[in-house]
């Protein structure tokens, strides 16, 4: 039977650890409704100027843009992935690069070039782990991602897409269904054609049908709009890695808390049986040494 004392010392630690977990549940709670809400206010914007980019790209105009058109032959290639500052948070960042490496390997053997940009202290570790060498790290990235840092990343790929230094983006992060579901997807984000053909074959006749009327002309339209969809689009996987992340971490807190408490409830049960005999075995030293004194 262990000790009275050590089984004691371990169940006030464990009702210590118990309470920073149970602190942390709160903390990601709170953050993660804030995420929530941010996240929810940008699906609108995102959902609609995605829809204005696809509708136009599907109405057969004679206009065209680089960022709409597939490149044949990419020799170039960048994937992004999206993980967390800190850990704590269950499998989410170990779901995130368990999708990314095997992206990396195909694009490998069908692209020269392939670089690895990676936001996130958990995902630039795991790739060097991995043996998979991070050209650009991005590390300020927290609960609440702010578009003007996003918009600078943005603006640096649609350059790079532009001037021929990458034919391809691939962005692989944790996509926010519900409180109960998260995926780690990817999306290919460059060329944003590729996206359009996914969902113009889901829209009906009457919308693929309909004529624009451009002013002052479509040219000075989609110079503006195409860009800002492509960068609305970034933003929002921005926002969904970071309300999974705090989803993640306060399931992971949750069960930690709750395991914590099954196990002090343990330790007590195992403490009572030994303080117990511990009492029974001192009754019966002090029975016998009165019994010796009585002889």
């Amino acid at each position: 039977m262990a000790n009275a004392r050590a089984l004691d010392k371990r169940r006030k630690s464990i009702r210590n650890i118990r309470k920073i977990t149970r602190t942390m549940e709160l903390i990601a709670t709170a953050r993660y409704k804030k995420a929530m809400d941010r996240a929810q206010a940008a699906t609108a914007y995102t959902d609609q100027i995605t829809k204005i980019v696809k509708r136009l790209a599907a109405a057969g105009l004679d206009v065209k843009h680089p960022l709409l058109e597939p490149r044949d032959n990419p020799e170039k290639a960048r994937v992004l992935v999206l993980t967390s500052n800190r850990g704590l948070c269950g499998g989410y960042n170990g779901n995130v690069l368990r999708t990314a490496m095997p992206r990396i390997r195909d694009l490998r053997d069908t692209i020269d070039t392939v670089a690895v940009d990676a936001s996130g202290k958990r995902g630039v570790n795991g790739l060097k782990f991995r043996k998979t060498l991070v050209d650009n790290a991005y590390l300020g990235f927290e609960d609440q991602p702010a578009y003007d840092e996003v918009e600078k990343i943005a603006d640096q790929y649609l350059t790079e897409y532009v001037t021929g230094k990458i034919d391809r983006l691939d962005v692989v992060y944790t996509k926010f269904i519900s409180t109960s579901r998260q995926i780690a997807t990817i999306e290919t984000l460059l060329p944003l054609g590729s996206l359009s053909d996914e969902e113009a074959a889901e829209s009906d006749d009457n919308e693929k049908s309909v004529e624009f009327e451009f002013l002052p002309s479509a040219e000075s339209i989609l110079e503006e709009v195409v860009p800002t969809s492509f960068k609305v689009r970034l933003f929002k996987c921005f926002l969904d890695a970071a309300v999974s992340e705090q989803v993640a971490r306060m399931i992971a807190m949750k069960g930690a808390t709750e395991n914590a408490g099954d196990m002090i409830k343990q330790l007590s049960m195992t403490y009572n049986r030994a303080r117990q005999s511990q009492i029974t075995g001192e009754i019966m030293e002090i029975i016998g040494g009165v019994e010796a004194l009585a002889k």
